[in-house]
């Protein structure tokens, strides 16, 4: 059966909704929220951004609220904050599984963000 449209959410589309939790923004201070949240781990170039904004318009996550020139500025609707409710819910049961594991998947200290070692072996000399 196939997936709704946004059933499950990247990591881009994540941390874009995130970036409205304090208000509307347009695309260049979304990027810069993000980009900054994380430390440089994840940017939103302005194609994956936009088209991000454009998805989230059409299912009414997000609405637009100013034009200046060509900056628009996006705001969060009540439909998107309860699907970045909802993925949040769905993260934290993730990490609820990953730390109900058995013990072997996990690190040491059963924490579900220390898995186990996973360097390659090495190899064997000739």
């Amino acid at each position: 059966m196939p997936r709704k449209s946004l059933e499950l959410m990247t990591e881009s589309m994540l941390y874009t909704l995130m970036a409205f939790q304090t208000g509307p923004r347009c695309g260049i201070e979304i990027s810069a929220y993000v980009e900054a949240l994380t430390r440089g781990r994840v940017q939103l170039g302005p194609g994956t951004l936009y088209t991000i904004l454009n998805k989230f318009q059409e299912v009414g996550f997000l609405r637009e609220v100013s034009v200046e020139g060509r900056k628009r500025t996006y705001a969060l609707t009540e439909e998107g904050n309860r699907a970045y409710i909802q993925e949040l819910e769905r993260l934290r049961q993730c990490l609820r599984d990953a730390a109900s594991a058995p013990a072997l998947a996990l690190g040491e200290g059963g924490d579900p963000c220390e898995g186990p070692d996973l360097a390659p072996a090495p190899l064997p000399a000739l």
